[in-house]
């Protein structure tokens, strides 16, 4: 068995939504000043680094992360290389035909480059995927969708895509480095924090192999 943490390391320089308070991390007790413990304060949007989103987020229905199906988080995950440059469409996903019966797909692209430079600054032109693609997935049976950026819809058109797939129950992992494993069969763990009323959550996610 080898297991693979594709989670981002969350840092006070690691880029956040545009229009988020970016993270802090300040520690409020050190043993070296006297203290009897260490202990660090975070602040952070929900939606920071490798996460997960509640249908709440787009919907508004008030199904929020302590809620959701965790059965769906874990279990057989297909790992799909894709080379686009923008927008990954239906026809793109019909070319990587996708076995009968997979559930759970992550999107590897080059997306992920981006996590080996630490401090980068957030990337607009993240690709993403089409409104079309996410209908597809749908109307086959997808229930999780992981992406290697912070968003799995297009940064100039977020709502769509993200709507189609959450109306449909079909949960997203967002914020994903893909850039240590190959595309593939794998066994997917992703635990997101149980946060009351929250729209979203960080998650740690392994893949087994």
């Amino acid at each position: 068995m080898t297991l693979y943490d594709i989670s981002l390391t969350i840092s006070e320089d690691f880029p956040t939504w545009p229009g988020d308070p970016p993270i802090k991390l300040k520690k409020i007790s050190q043993i070296d000043q006297g203290d009897l413990v260490n202990v660090t304060h975070l602040s952070a949007p929900v939606h920071m680094g490798t996460h997960v989103d509640a249908p709440d987020h787009f919907l508004g229905n008030g199904e929020t992360v302590e809620s959701i199906p965790l059965d769906y988080l874990v279990g057989p995950a297909l790992i799909l290389g894709v080379d686009v440059p923008h927008l990954i469409s239906k026809a793109e996903l019909i070319k990587g035909k996708i076995p009968p019966g997979t559930e759970r797909i992550l999107f590897k692209t080059a997306n992920s480059d981006h996590w080996k430079n630490e401090g980068h600054q957030f990337q607009e032109d993240f690709i993403a995927l089409d409104p079309d693609a996410a209908q597809y997935l749908v109307d086959n049976g997808i229930k999780v969708v992981g992406v290697d950026y912070l968003s799995v819809a297009a940064y100039d058109n977020p709502v769509p895509t993200h709507q189609i797939l959450l109306e449909a129950g079909v949960l997203i992992i967002e914020g994903l480095d893909l850039s240590g494993v190959q595309a593939g069969e794998y066994q997917l763990y992703c635990l997101p924090l149980k946060i009351a009323g929250s729209d979203g959550a960080p998650a740690r996610v392994l893949l087994e192999k």
